[in-house]
């Protein structure tokens, strides 16, 4: 097992890394901002370095700083939990040669699907179901945009090829409108992704989003894990999910799994990933893989007893997985509520301290939080503060507990979205399950 690891992020996941950790007895690094020395796992880590001033920037984005941390510290592996730098190939690929170990998939692999032109390409050689499209980057050439579009047939959506996190697409739904989409996403992902690269898709207008969880190992081994539901989003971004996906049988959940299974012995995929697809009239279409553990791990682990920041761990070190495929069963069901710092009606974030504190419990209940009294939320990360996990025999009593749950959460000090939480999972359409990802935005109004 690995000895001593920098966990290069910060919040939540820093914190579930620190404690997967400390059940494996490695020692564990917290690298951290000026802003975050009051954090919870800076606190109780090994030994903490600080990376640089409050801007991600300057510290979580600052490559030199973080490799700089585990060559004083005697590290042997960096840990980059998701966002910031978790899959940047160009950062996995310093960390390697700067003689440590990145626990996450090869430099390459990362690249091959943080493109999603040549990550499209490489599913179809795997036999993964992919959405109509394009098969190469739009060129400039507008008569054969045009022309493509007519193929795949409108509504389409034009897509930055680096894109990601719900930013860098344009949903196209008549001619005249194309060329002016184009050229505002080619803007756009010039700015935000350095690379104005697009492609083009056939925009489903009803579909669920359908993740399915990976492990692969370096011996070969490659298992699913099921899959998620994150169709309740807003703006492109998950606010609940759940396990397994209500109306998703055991047949689908097997074919669509041995495809992804395929898919990375295809790309010669190690760690944990992610497989999303878009899923309309009993079809699964491949979007995007994240080629890091996810916000919403906690369902899968919950229904799976699975332990995926472990299994992480444990690959990195270059062992086995711990189980094969027939060990992996499907029990109860689980529902994840991500907790923001964030008013529940005009979504603007709400830094600052927190002054009471009472987090729910009871049976089947997990709570994935760095936050505490007297705790100050910064003003520069992502508002996300926790996450509430609810576990039951069948959905109806994890959305029950999960009720429980938010209704026992206090957080004074500042503005959370736990009311807003609330609302949905007593929403009867909710509770019915199987909605698609324009289903919360109609709910509050806010679809354009």
């Amino acid at each position: 097992m690995l000895d001593k690891i920098v966990i290069a992020n910060r919040g939540e996941i820093a914190l579930r890394i620190l404690r997967a950790c400390r059940e494996l007895g490695v020692r564990a690094v917290a690298v951290h901002s000026e802003a975050d020395r009051d954090l919870k796992h800076v606190l109780m880590a090994d030994e903490s370095v600080c990376i640089g001033p409050p801007p991600s920037s300057d510290s979580y984005l600052n490559i030199p700083a973080i490799i700089s941390a585990a060559e004083v510290t005697d590290a042997v592996a960096i840990h980059p939990g998701y966002g910031f730098l978790a899959e940047n190939a160009d950062f996995a690929e310093r960390v390697i040669q700067s003689g440590f170990i990145f626990i996450g998939p090869r430099p390459e692999t990362i690249r091959l699907m943080g493109d999603k032109i040549s990550a499209k390409e490489a599913m179809k050689r795997a036999g993964v179901p992919c959405v109509p499209g394009s098969d190469a980057p739009l060129s400039d050439d507008l008569d054969e945009n045009l022309r493509l579009a007519r193929e795949i047939g409108f509504p389409v959506i034009v897509k930055a090829a680096a894109g990601g996190g719900g930013r860098g697409m344009r949903v196209v739904h008549s001619e005249a409108a194309l060329a002016n989409a184009i050229t505002i996403t080619r803007s756009e992902a010039r700015t935000a992704f350095g690379s104005d690269e697009l492609y083009m898709e056939k925009f489903l207008e009803k579909p669920r989003h359908i993740e399915i969880q990976v492990l692969a190992d370096s011996h070969g081994n490659v298992i699913h894990l099921g899959e998620r539901d994150c169709s309740m989003q807003r703006r492109h971004q998950k606010v609940i999910e759940e396990a397994p996906a209500p109306g998703i049988t055991e047949e689908q959940r097997r074919f669509i799994g041995e495809r992804c299974v395929e898919a990375c012995r295809e790309i010669g995929y190690l760690g944990a990933g992610t497989f999303e697809f878009l899923y309309e009239d009993g079809e699964f279409y491949f979007i995007e893989m994240n080629t890091r553990i996810q916000v919403e791990h906690p369902v899968t682990e919950m229904v799976t007893g699975v332990d995926l920041i472990k299994e992480q761990l444990r690959i990195a070190a270059g062992e086995p997985l711990s189980y094969a495929q027939q060990d992996i069963v499907i029990r109860g069901h689980a529902v994840e509520c991500r907790v923001n710092a964030e008013d529940p009606e005009t979504f603007m974030p709400s830094p600052g301290p927190i002054e009471q504190l009472h987090l729910p419990g009871g049976p089947g209940i997990r709570v994935d939080t760095h936050i505490y009294a007297g705790y100050k939320v910064p003003p520069y990360y992502d508002s996300m503060i926790g996450k509430l996990i609810a576990h039951g025999e069948t959905r109806d009593s994890a959305l029950a507990r999960m009720r429980t749950a938010l209704s026992e959460t206090i957080v004074t000090g500042i503005k959370t979205n736990v009311p807003l939480l609330a609302r949905i999972v007593s929403d009867s359409g909710f509770r019915a399950g199987g909605q698609t990802i324009h289903y919360l935005e109609d709910l509050l109004g806010l679809r354009e």
